[in-house]
């Protein structure tokens, strides 16, 4: 017999039981951005980077300058710098990671190992006093490395846990789920530093200990995804089984190599990397550099910092999720490009920020949060549109170096630009040209088609 028009075929004892192992595997996905993030928010957006510069400039010679490897660095410079440093060396070990996850299969002991590596460097830091600006610049290098290139594995997991039509929702849950841990650390960060003597402890002890409690709270977190999540045997996996072995960093960069040759017969999946490394550089260097902008420029002081970055947290959740219904409506293309505008025009506005005003750079940390998610889980649902079956992992690892491997770009910019000028409005205004290049390239990619290129189906909103 027929199923009647308008009714829907009920799911199989098999498809249910599927589909229930598919919303687990989602649920412990989640959780690795609700574990990680707290390292974004409280370590590289709030803390770090004002502390790490008051270090470095209390190590300072009488012209302002220290002095790593026998180089002159203004001390002002010296965070910016290190995070270009730590992209370095992320794009050197990434497509190693990349290349071994498709290999094996085995994604969660590569999971594993970033994390708790990057983990134990953040935990590290509750040692960063005096003038230990090197220890700070060394242990800032390994954790932001680790947590580039733990997200390769992490991504590539999201075309094998969601299908189509649900991966802007899952993507943007994740990020959801990445800004209300990043919301409820910074509320329990604030309360100890704003009332640091009341707990006996010194300013300095109470930023060094939000810091390692990052790194603790990215630890114990990350056990959920490793419980729940699965690692799959895929073609690529098998075939390596039977083939030759050869040295890890050797395959690691014939297989990128391999993955750009691949990726030049789908000139589409390339022009979208293109774009989405020109404007997420200009994320990221806002993302590490807005706290310094905002005590260095500003004069604000660490509590009106944090509260500015919880705001941004709180209304990021909202953002993500919103922009996400949005996609659903207008097509995540549109929707990123609206969020590069209001990123254009919100910097803009950044620049004129009078010195010693708190509403003005509140209402700048709102304006960051509606977009800030938003454009980012919609990139990565939308990329994943663009990967062929079956080499989840290789291309992802070539999305994280679009995503961190030009993100030393943006900081270098901002720490030259500081460096000559003296300005950090100078520096970041500069920042303005990466979200209007980013929207011109992405606009002229039609990705419908790049997702028929890449021989996936095409959504009916993308």
């Amino acid at each position: 017999m027929g199923v009647p028009p308008g009714e829907r075929v009920p799911p199989s004892e098999g498809e249910a039981d599927e589909a229930a192992l598919r919303k687990r595997e989602q649920h412990g996905w989640y959780f690795y951005d609700w574990a990680c993030s707290v390292y974004s928010t409280s370590v590289l957006t709030v803390f770090l980077g004002p502390y790490l510069t008051a270090v470095a400039k209390s190590a300072a010679d009488a012209d302002g300058y220290v002095h790593p490897l026998g180089i002159p660095v203004r001390a002002g410079s010296f965070f910016a710098y290190a995070v270009s440093a730590s992209v370095v060396l992320a794009i050197l070990v990434m497509p190693l990671a990349g290349a071994a996850a498709d290999r094996t299969g085995r994604k969660k002991p590569l999971l594993a190992l970033c994390a708790y590596l990057g983990a134990a460097a953040t935990t590290g830091l509750f040692f960063l006093d005096g003038h230990r600006y090197l220890v700070g610049g060394l242990l800032l290098i390994v954790a932001n490395a680790s947590m580039a290139v733990s997200m390769v594995v992490y991504n590539s997991y999201l075309p094998q846990i969601a299908p189509p039509e649900e991966r802007d929702a899952v993507s943007s849950r994740g990020w959801a789920f990445g800004y209300a841990a990043g919301s409820l650390v910074l509320i329990v960060n604030l309360v100890l530093f704003t009332a640091h003597d009341s707990f006996g402890l010194s300013e300095s002890m109470a930023v060094r200990i939000c810091l390692a409690s990052a790194g603790l709270w990215w630890g114990a977190f990350t056990l959920v995804p490793l419980r729940r999540l699965r690692d799959r045997r895929t073609a690529s996996s098998a075939s390596s089984a039977s083939s030759a072995p050869s040295a890890p960093a050797v395959h690691g960069w014939r297989q990128l190599a391999a993955t750009i040759r691949d990726m030049r017969g789908k000139p589409l999946t390339l022009a979208f990397l293109l774009a989405y490394l020109i404007y997420n550089d200009g994320i990221q260097t806002v993302i590490s550099q807005a706290s310094v902008y905002g005590s260095e420029e500003l004069g604000l002081s660490q509590s009106t910092l944090i509260t500015a970055v919880l705001l941004v947290q709180v209304l990021a959740v909202g953002g993500a999720l919103g922009m996400g219904r949005l996609a659903r409506i207008h097509g995540a293309k549109r929707t990123i490009l609206g969020s590069l505008v209001a990123w254009t025009l919100t910097l803009g506005a950044g620049y004129f920020l009078p010195a010693g005003a708190p509403v003005g750079f509140f209402l700048l940390a709102a304006c960051i949060g509606l977009v800030l998610g938003g454009s980012q889980a919609l990139s990565r649902s939308l990329f994943s549109h663009l990967v062929p079956p079956g080499k989840e992992a290789e291309y992802f690892s070539a999305y994280e170096l679009s995503d961190r491997g030009m993100s030393w770009l943006g900081p270098l910019l901002f720490g030259l630009t500081y460096q000559l000028t003296g300005s950090y409005r100078d520096a970041i205004v500069s920042l303005v040209a990466f979200f209007a290049l980013g929207f011109v390239l992405l606009a002229r990619v039609p990705v419908r088609q790049a997702v028929r290129d890449a021989g996936n189906p095409v959504p009916e909103r993308i």
